[in-house]
């Protein structure tokens, strides 16, 4: 089938635009979904992070909107003008995106200057965005004589040379060891915000997404199961997967009604549709621990274990039920097997109503 190239009109291409949009996204491969019906969005200037485990379509969904990868279903736009869709093929090269992949892909045989003018709007630009991610002075450098850090920066700044409407970072700190990666993952988030571009960041690692992202798109077998701001994803999933999925909960059972909570830990604000039996999540930061006098919704209980990590700990806690509990505290005062101690919820907590128990296989129905 040849190429069809669609051209931006005033009726689909605004100033106002968002740089991403992405709608009813569908990408099977041998009868097997890879993306299933994904809706997302990218404002101007903003960063959204697209995260999942391995297996969940987030590099899928990244290859249909830079063009490597037909969508099956769905529309992509990006800055307002539509590069797939019925009737709709912009080839990936006339998409205006900079791609920064995971390895950096840099030309071994060009110098650093080299790489950043491939593709450059302007002559001015190397220098310009060479200067802007630090390596002003590397220009005659070849790709071998940098290290890992330096490397990925170069993949940006020739990313940014192109004068994209969005750039793309696909797991782009994932082969750089863990000192090296949140180091360079800072600069890079500061990059690109200096430059005021529109990014959009697939990846796996959840602190990266959380700690870069202005919005987080948390993607399961190809589904969005939530977008919101780090804060609202951390702090109030919308499922039990979601939950754990971004970092260590509990799970409390209790009961809801007219907007409130009760459990063995206290009383809760929840949303006023749920009734019945809830499941409270609980993070382990909005547990706290100590000998404070004891105070209504005060449980008691006994430190079990604890994990020591210098700057903070993480307590398991026995409750007075024989639930088990985790606190993550200070790494001061220290708290070992055998304390008995008051626990309070000092922190967001989320509802969800408690999942309908299944009859057993073969049960009578």
């Amino acid at each position: 089938m040849p190429a069809m190239h669609s051209h931006p009109t005033s009726a689909d291409v605004g100033a106002d635009a968002p740089a991403i949009e992405a709608e009813g996204l569908v990408r099977d491969f041998d009868g097997r979904p890879a993306v299933a019906g994904v809706d997302l969005r990218l404002e101007r200037g903003g960063f959204l992070a697209v995260l999942g485990p391995s297996g969940s379509g987030k590099t899928t969904l990244l290859r249909m909107i830079a063009g490597f990868e037909r969508p099956d279903a769905g529309t992509v736009r990006i800055g307002g003008r539509t590069v797939a869709g019925p009737g709709a093929w912009v080839e990936p090269e006339a998409r205006r995106i900079g791609m920064v992949f995971q390895q950096g892909a840099l030309f071994p045989h060009l110098t650093v200057g080299g790489n950043v003018a491939f593709g450059a709007a302007r002559a001015e630009r190397v220098a310009e965005c060479l200067e802007l991610v630090g390596l002003a002075d590397r220009a005659g450098g070849y790709p071998h004589e940098l290290s890992g850090g330096e490397r990925q920066r170069v993949a940006l700044a020739r990313a940014l040379a192109a004068d994209p409407e969005v750039v793309l970072l696909d797991e782009p700190f994932s082969a750089l060891d863990a000192g090296l990666r949140e180091r360079l993952r800072e600069e890079v988030a500061a990059i690109l915000r200096a430059a005021g571009t529109s990014t959009l960041l697939v990846t796996h690692d959840q602190s990266e997404a959380l700690s870069l992202a202005d919005t987080v798109a948390v993607l399961r077998h190809g589904r969005l199961e939530q977008v919101g701001t780090p804060e609202e994803v951390y702090e109030r999933p919308r499922s039990h997967w979601v939950a754990g999925f971004l970092g260590d909960a509990d799970i409390v059972p209790g009961t809801a009604g007219d907007g409130f909570a009760e459990c063995e830990l206290g009383r809760f604000a929840v949303a006023a549709e749920l009734a019945g039996a809830v499941e409270l999540v609980i993070r382990p930061e909005s547990v706290a621990i100590g000998h404070r006098p004891a105070r209504d919704h005060d449980a008691k209980a006994v430190v079990v274990g604890r994990s020591f990590y210098g700057h903070d700990q993480l307590v398991e806690l026995e409750l007075a039920s024989g639930r088990r509990l985790h606190s993550r505290r200070l790494g001061f005062p220290a708290w070992h097997p055998g304390d008995h101690v008051r626990v309070w919820v000092d922190g967001p907590v989320t509802a969800l109503a408690a999942p309908v128990p299944q009859p057993p296989a073969g049960a009578a129905r």
